[in-house]
C-alpha cells in the first residue's frame, strides 16, 4: 500500500499516524513504513509544535546548508544527510487492529527537499 504526500515546503514534518491508522486491516502483526526517497526520512515522536521544531532546529545544526561536494550535482546535499540521520523506516506493532504506539508517539514523515510529490508505503504482516 502506498500514500502519496504533496509537501509544501523545502522542509516539513508531516503527521502521518491517522492514514497509517486507516490501512490497518489486521488484528495482530506489524506496520512497516517505508520511504523509498533519499532526501526524506520517517520517525517516531511526540507531535508537539515545540518539539517539531527543536527536530528542524538540531537537523540544521548538524547538517547546515553549505558547500558540500554533492552540491555541485543537485543542491540538495544537505537534505541527503539529514535524511541519512532521521531514517526511512518505521516499524510498529498493531494489535487488536490497533497501531501500538505510546501515549505521545506519532509517525512522522519527513521532508528536507521539497515541495514534491512522495510516496510512504505500508506494508502490513499479519503475525
Amino acid at each position: 500500500m502506498e500514500i502519496e504526500i504533496k509537501t509544501n515546503k523545502r522542509v516539513e514534518l508531516i503527521d502521518m499516524t491517522d492514514k497509517a491508522q486507516k490501512i490497518v486491516d489486521i488484528d495482530s502483526g506489524v506496520l512497516i513504513a517505508f520511504c523509498t526517497h533519499t532526501t526524506a526520512g520517517v520517525y517516531i515522536n511526540e507531535n508537539e509544535s515545540g518539539l517539531r521544531e527543536d527536530v528542524l532546529t538540531v537537523l540544521d545544526q548538524l547538517v547546515p546548508q553549505q558547500s558540500y561536494r554533492h552540491n555541485r550535482i543537485d543542491n540538495n546535499a544537505d537534505s541527503h544527510l539529514k535524511a541519512i540521520l532521521v531514517g526511512n523506516s518505521a516499524v510498529i506493532p498493531v494489535e487488536n487492529g490497533r497501531l501500538q504506539l505510546g501515549t505521545w508517539q506519532r509517525l512522522f514523515f519527513c521532508e528536507f527537499d521539497g515541495p514534491r510529490q512522495r510516496t510512504l508505503y505500508f506494508k502490513v504482516i499479519p503475525c
